[in-house]
């Protein structure tokens, strides 16, 4: 398990009728404050501000097709190619991040191959990536550098 310290939120939450909606600065729009919004948009700012990965490589909630159905992945960071170079799930806090997560994000790398894969939930974060030589998926200590 990976230890983040997330920076400070500077989120603009606002209201309409019954919804909190949050200024998501990466797709310049307001969106649904859920609890996955949440640790998306926290998960966001420490790739950016603690990390250093430009917001102009990072797409999110993408539509994917998984056999027949669509799926939406949340975050992929492309390398300066433009390729898909780290994938990112996120799910609410109090959803553990399990088998059936690691499952899940594996098959959008089968659509989307990427290097890096990421899973969190804000309180617990995993990093892993595929070793072709040992036909097997290794976990990371930490989040790759840009």
């Amino acid at each position: 398990m990976i230890t983040i310290n997330f920076p400070p939120p500077d989120f603009r939450i606002s209201r309409e009728q019954d919804k909190e909606l949050i200024f998501d600065r990466y797709r310049k729009k307001y969106v649904r404050l859920t609890p996955e919004e949440w640790v998306r948009q926290n998960f966001l700012n420490y790739l950016v501000k603690t990390l250093s990965y430009p917001s102009s490589l990072i797409g999110i909630e993408k539509e994917i097709m998984l056999g027949e159905l669509k799926k939406r992945f949340d975050i992929v960071i492309y390398n300066r190619r433009m390729e898909p170079w780290m994938l990112v799930e996120c799910k609410e806090m109090n959803v553990p991040i399990t088998q059936q997560t690691l499952e899940q994000i594996v098959r959008y790398n089968m659509v989307i191959p990427a290097t890096y894969l990421v899973m969190t939930n804000g309180l617990h974060t995993f990093c892993c990536t595929y070793r072709p030589a040992e036909q097997r998926w290794v976990f990371l200590e930490e989040i790759p550098s840009f």
